[in-house]
């Protein structure tokens, strides 16, 4: 009976894999750098605005996976919050461009016009808003009316 439950926990322990498979080798281990790692990072810094560094780590996610919209996304925020406009609308670029109707992009990309005083810019990015996210779109559309974009993240 000893040897059955030492047998059972050894192999419930052990990691199974498909014959002739080994295990992926993007998964993350404990303690590891990943894109998404640094992208929560970023979130966090930017929860309490420590821009610089924000932007770091959203930096590095895209380095480490160009292909991650809201990594560039947060990139671009993180850059806007710094007044750094025109490297905001490169990284709002690229979000878009990897995915073209991502409504928090569109909106920070409305406000970084309006913090660089390009109000026409801005309302073209107000009516691609307005049919995908109501909510942010009134958000984008009180920057515009203030001439100021929203300081929040």
């Amino acid at each position: 009976m000893r040897i059955v439950l030492v047998l059972a926990t050894l192999l419930l322990a052990a990691p199974v894999f498909a014959a002739g498979s080994a295990p992926a080798k993007d998964r993350a281990v404990p303690g590891e750098v990943t894109p998404d790692s640094r992208y929560n990072e970023g979130i966090q810094l930017a929860k309490t605005e420590q821009w610089a560094e924000a932007e770091q780590a959203f930096r590095e996610a895209t380095t480490r996976r160009p292909q991650f919209p809201e990594a560039w996304n947060g990139l671009g925020h993180a850059l806007k919050m710094q007044r750094k406009y025109e490297q905001a609308l490169k990284a709002y670029d690229e979000a878009l461009r990897q995915r073209p109707d991502y409504p928090e992009a569109i909106e920070y990309l409305g406000e970084a016009y309006v913090g660089m005083g390009r109000t026409d810019d801005a309302r073209t990015q107000l009516a691609r808003l307005r049919p995908l996210d109501a909510k942010l779109a009134d958000r984008l559309e009180r920057s515009i009316a203030a001439g100021k974009p929203n300081p929040t993240w």
